[in-house]
Formats: C-alpha cells, structure tokens, sequence
C-alpha cells in the first residue's frame, strides 16, 4: 500500500489521483497536432502543469519533451534562444507569464511561423496564469487563430470528489464529508490534496 503523501501530494505530479480535467481530451488533440503551439492558463493550483504532463504521458511523448521554467534564471537565456534553434521538438515553458515582455515577443512571432509553416519538428507549450495567451496576442495581433489557448477554470465539486475517492480507494480508507471538502477547496486540485493529506 502507498504512504498517505505518494497519494495526496503536497506538490508535484499526482500518481493515484490524477483526475482528467474538463477539456483534457481537446488538450491532447492540440499536443498530437504538428505546428500547433498551445497555451494553458488559469489560477495557481488548477493543474495546468499536471494536464500537459500526464497528456504528453498519455501520448507517449513524455521522453521527448525539454521543460523548463521562467522562475529559473538559467533557464530565461534559453527560452529566449529557442527560435534561433531550429528543430527544437516539443519544449515546455513554464510560468510564461514571469518572463520579461521581448522574450514574449520573441516566442510570439516564433509561435506564428511555426503554425504558419506547420512545422512537426517544433512545438511550444506554455503555462502560466491567468491571462497568458492575451499577452501573446498583445505582442503579435495575428497570433490568435494560430495557437490553441485552454483556460483552466475551476473543476466542478463531481471532480473533486472524484480525486477524493482515488485516493480513499489507493489508501483503503473513508474519508467522511467529502462534498463538505470538495467544496472547500473552491475547485482547486492542489487545495483537495492539501485537505485530504492533513485529514
């Protein structure tokens, strides 16, 4: 049997309860489409990082993908490189909206030609807060119809609850009130682990 902390976790990637979140399946028709670069935005703790992970799992994609992180000093010079890169495959951007507005820019117009040209060596995905995609578009008014944007809202009580019964089910335990605690964690993933854990 898992340890309470490998099922509820605190942070990182859920193992025993993931739960698929509303529009996960158009999330991995854009990820399998070539030239297709797509956003994924909405609040902290909403699982946009989990959706794209276990979607490119899911697609068996998971080993060829570079990740890297706007919170990252290290990372900022070679987010901003990769249009310079050529075939780069599929690279995750992480916490978009950190980065300085020229390197927006710059992946703006990168994004563009690579939908323009339906290139199947290179493919985008970012991440960030509300509002990500709007700064793309800001930067290259053309942008829009040519990336997928997906706005993670906050998951229905049905899902939540759904999370709650995987882990019960991983742990061989009852948890009461669950619908008292879906509803507490205000559609929020990360808040339903963090519940759970210390129940």
């Amino acid at each position: 049997m898992p340890n309470l902390e490998e099922v509820f976790r605190l942070s990182g990637i859920p193992t025993y309860t993931f739960v698929e979140p509303l529009r996960y399946a158009e999330v991995k028709v854009s990820i399998r489409t070539p030239g297709r670069c797509l956003v994924v935005e909405g609040p902290s703790g909403i699982g946009k990082t989990t959706t794209i992970t276990r979607g490119l799992a899911d697609l068996g994609l998971e080993d060829a993908v570079i990740s890297l992180s706007a919170r990252r000093p290290v990372d900022i010079e070679m987010i901003s490189a990769l249009p310079e890169m050529g075939d780069i495959g599929t690279v995750i951007v992480d916490d978009f909206h950190r980065l300085p507005d020229h390197v927006k820019a710059r992946l703006s117009d990168f994004m563009k030609l690579l939908a323009d040209t339906a290139d199947d060596k290179s493919k985008l995905i970012l991440i960030g807060i509300n509002k990500a995609g709007n700064q793309l578009v800001k930067f290259a008014h053309d942008l829009g119809m040519r990336i997928d944007v997906f706005r993670l809202e906050a998951n229905p009580i049905e899902k939540l609850e759904e999370l709650i019964s995987l882990g019960e089910a991983a742990l061989e335990i009852d948890i009461s009130e669950k619908q008292k605690i879906a509803q507490r964690a205000q559609g929020s993933f990360q808040i339903a682990q963090l519940l759970c854990h210390k129940i």
